[in-house]
């Protein structure tokens, strides 16, 4: 949406960037969320990112975003065999909030196959955050992250990509601030796509009202360091932060400042937070079915 309007979303959608930037900003049954994907702005072929807003039941989300990898055309087939594979798994999970887990699981496995059969050298990262009632549990594969932040700053959760600067910078044999400059920065251990691949599950989290649910790809996170991120992210409304790393973030990419990151990419971020007093009111006094509230959810993002 590019006019500031919130939108109403009740079911699954699946972001792309097709021509410009796909983005929204939305209420759901369970919380706000607000979501951007955008192509590299120095290439002409499409974006490999994908992101995917799964419902499950009525008490129930998951978040996905996918970072294509091994060309443009490869890469994005990648990217979205894995959003259909979670639709597909989740879906068949039903209303069962117990199955939730094996159902992730088994769609990531489900796209790991799919994408070998593609058989054109492509792969996928994927990062994937369960949402349940007063819980979130993360999921991922590669490079893409999850982050969760409370209120006053304080870093709840940051995935640890799976790649040698990551688990470098894990062991504290590297400093972030080496690592975002670091030449190997693009190098990735594990994907979906790979024989070997394996999947990362997080520990069950309690999410409070105030904490600040992120989901990106490496186009977000190499081009801003981590502390700037969670001070970005932890408070103020979702469409104006979203907004902020936005713009952060097409500024590094243009470079020009010495000493600050600059690598231009694909980048797709998810933030997430649950309702407030007042955003629950506002989605109790939804009807659904009625359409004036709704924007294209893939209107450009100027």
């Amino acid at each position: 949406m590019s006019d500031g309007a919130v939108g109403f979303l009740d079911d699954s959608q699946v972001f792309v960037d097709d021509v410009r930037a796909a983005a929204g900003d939305f209420l759901t049954r369970c919380g706000q969320l607000s979501v951007f994907t955008q192509r590299d702005p120095g290439k002409l072929t499409s974006s490999e990112d994908a992101i995917g807003v799964f419902r499950v039941g009525t008490q129930s989300w998951v978040l996905a975003l996918a970072d294509g990898v091994g060309g443009a055309a490869g890469g994005r087939a990648a990217a979205l065999t894995t959003m259909a594979a979670l639709g597909e798994s989740l879906e068949a999970a039903g209303d069962e909030a117990a199955r939730l887990r094996s159902a992730i699981l088994d769609g990531i496995e489900l796209a790991n196959r799919r994408v070998l059969d593609l058989a054109n050298g492509a792969a996928t990262t994927v990062a994937v955050a369960e949402i349940g009632a007063g819980y979130v549990r993360s999921y991922h594969v590669g490079d893409s992250s999850v982050m969760l932040v409370g209120q006053r700053g304080r870093l709840k959760l940051l995935t640890v990509p799976h790649s040698p600067v990551g688990f470098a910078v894990e062991s504290g044999l590297l400093e972030a601030r080496e690592a975002i400059h670091h030449e190997l920065l693009h190098i990735i251990s594990n994907v979906i796509g790979s024989i070997d691949m394996r999947i990362e599950v997080g520990p069950e989290l309690a999410m409070a009202e105030r904490d600040t649910l992120l989901l990106a790809s490496d186009g977000l996170f190499d081009n801003m360091l981590g502390d700037e991120i969670v001070e970005r992210i932890r408070c103020g409304a979702l469409p104006q932060v979203m907004a902020e790393l936005r713009g952060t973030v097409a500024r590094r990419m243009r470079g020009g400042v010495q000493g600050l990151p600059c690598k231009p990419d694909d980048c797709s971020m998810v933030l997430f937070r649950r309702h407030s007093p007042l955003t629950a009111r506002a989605w109790q006094s939804h009807e659904p079915g009625t359409q004036d509230w709704v924007d294209s959810p893939h209107a450009a993002a100027g």
